[in-house]
């Protein structure tokens, strides 16, 4: 597959574009984005669906820029999708031709099905795992949805109701009932369902969450993976559907999408009508993303291999050198935890979170070496993206700022206290990373000793005399869990 992938998303109010570089066969990470507010379908739907000759225009100006973007970044292929707003519409021949004409684009028009797998695939694929969940996409011209458990895609539904179609028939003639009975009549195939968490994609999610993230000054600036619970979103949208323009603005929503968010908000109070879920997540990927996973792997059945996560390929690929050392340091990290963590009552799901902390560590160092922890930090709180919920990332992010220094301090304890284990948790674990790395302070070509523990006490036994090991132990200025005896 080629290295630099482009995807367009045409929508019915915006066209979007991302561009993927991979780092290795199934590692990618996002190099550029560029969004267009064309407004495609605009009073379109007054007009049976027949696309008009200006918003026509604003995306034709819009893809052939986009066009042009692609050539400064030497991409080698484009993938093109439109989804509601063309698929509708009985003109939209003309359209692709003078598209396919000038701009030597070809875009694939996909049906609604198509649409909500490849939202689907995205989050099965980029989010962490989810069980029992519903992904919700709401568009200008259609809403798309999806039953996803931690394995498949059970079903994809596609309905004619979006944002802009619904203002333009319903709301901008102040029809709120008829909105509502329309609604309602298309989310019938939700009645009885019964699902544990709806999953957002799309702009007026996005939306939403962003705002509800400020509003409680969440600690962690990353919208894709925002959990929060079904209640706090059921009271929030009644809010934003009640509000004015100036309500609005000060319940955190932009002022370019006033038009639209009511119609969405709307949607989405119908549907949690309907269902039982306890929490919320937000998705920041979708069809952009579902397109590119189906193109690269498409030999894989869509999904990543097992126990693959291509957001720490992509670190590692990027930001160590040192392979073998970053592993050793993994595994030296995980025996450490599997001697002591009894004694040190610390819950063995934290586990993984220290080994990889472990495995990341060295990420920094190729940056600037004297200041590598903060760089490492950084790095995952920034690009470990897909795959962890935002609970993991600050934990791993937080052990590698602070190891071989110090233990976390009381201020990022409590900045990230809804994020992070209990202090005495995460002191623990912090302790653990600044141990092996210590321990591996001479980079052994192999790990060339043993370790034991037993009353409070880890024996390193090697037939070496470990000098520089044992000397940035004896340094250590948290090493109050236990004793270490070489």
């Amino acid at each position: 597959m080629a290295k630099r992938v482009a995807v367009v998303d045409i929508g019915s109010n915006s066209a979007r574009m991302v561009i993927y570089e991979k780092t290795s066969r199934y590692a990618f990470h996002l190099l550029h984005e560029e969004k267009s507010r064309v407004r495609i379908s605009e009073n379109a739907y007054k007009h049976q669906g027949n696309l008009q000759e200006i918003p026509m225009q604003r995306a034709f100006e819009a893809l052939k820029d986009f066009v042009d973007i692609t050539k400064s970044f030497q991409v080698s292929k484009i993938l093109c999708v439109a989804t509601s707003a063309l698929r509708d519409a009985p003109n939209k021949k003309d359209f692709l031709k003078k598209v396919k004409d000038n701009l030597k684009l070809q875009i694939r028009v996909i049906d609604g099905e198509k649409e909500a797998y490849y939202g689907a695939i995205a989050c099965l694929n980029l989010l962490p795992k989810l069980e029992s969940a519903l992904s919700i996409d709401i568009g200008g011209g259609s809403t798309e949805f999806s039953f996803i458990n931690s394995k498949d895609i059970s079903n994809t539904v596609s309905l004619n109701i979006g944002t802009v179609r619904l203002k333009e028939l319903y709301c901008d003639n102040n029809d709120l009932s008829h909105a509502i009975e329309y609604i309602d009549e298309n989310l019938k195939f939700l009645d009885d369902v019964k699902i544990s968490t709806l999953v957002g994609i799309g702009g007026t999610f996005r939306a939403l969450s962003s705002a509800i993230m400020e509003k409680n000054n969440y600690p962690f600036n990353k919208l894709h993976a925002y959990q929060y619970e079904a209640k706090v979103f059921k009271k929030f949208i009644s809010k934003i559907l009640e509000a004015d323009e100036s309500e609005l603005l000060n319940l955190g929503i932009k002022e370019n999408r006033f038009d639209v968010i009511k119609p969405g908000a709307l949607i989405l109070e119908r549907v949690l009508k309907k269902i039982s879920a306890t929490d919320v997540v937000t998705s920041g990927v979708g069809v952009r993303e579902g397109v590119y996973l189906c193109d690269l792997l498409r030999t894989s059945k869509d999904k990543f291999p097992h126990n693959y996560n291509t957001s720490v390929k992509h670190i590692l690929d990027s930001y160590v050198d040192d392979k073998t050392y970053s592993n050793q340091l993994s595994l030296l990290s995980k025996k450490v935890f599997d001697l002591t963590s009894d004694y040190l009552n610390i819950e063995k799901e934290y586990r993984y979170e220290l080994s990889l902390a472990a495995k990341l560590y060295p990420s920094g160092s190729n940056i600037h070496f004297y200041s590598k922890n903060k760089h490492t930090y950084y790095i995952i709180q920034s690009a470990l993206e897909y795959g962890f919920t935002h609970k993991s990332i600050t934990l791993i992010a937080t052990l590698t700022k602070y190891a071989k220094s110090k233990l976390p301090a009381s201020s990022h304890l409590e900045k990230y206290q809804e994020l992070l284990p209990d202090a005495r948790v995460t002191n623990a674990l912090s302790f653990l990373l600044s141990l092996s790395i210590s321990l591996l302070s001479h980079r052994p070509r192999n790990i060339d000793f043993d370790l034991t523990f037993a009353d409070g006490e880890l024996m390193v036994k090697s037939e070496n005399n470990l000098y520089i090991s044992k000397d940035a132990v004896n340094k250590l200025d948290c090493n109050k869990n236990f004793k270490v005896k070489f």
